[in-house]
């Protein structure tokens, strides 16, 4: 599976996720590594989390 990487590499001090793909660091250390359903579980994740960073850029 493909990197959800964008190269926007700046991380919630709240939550610990990427403001650009919302992985965390360990994960995105890991990724490449990572067994395809691993991948995958983030990967279904992600869309969530990327929701929750926005809500909170809205409240700053």
């Amino acid at each position: 599976m493909k990197s959800p990487c964008i190269d926007l590499c700046r991380f919630d001090g709240t939550t610990g996720w990427c403001r650009g793909c919302g992985r965390s660091k360990p994960e995105c250390r890991a990724w490449k590594k990572a067994q395809p359903q691993q991948q995958r579980k983030i990967a279904a994740d992600l869309p969530r989390r990327l929701a929750k960073l926005a809500g909170r850029e809205l409240q700053k």
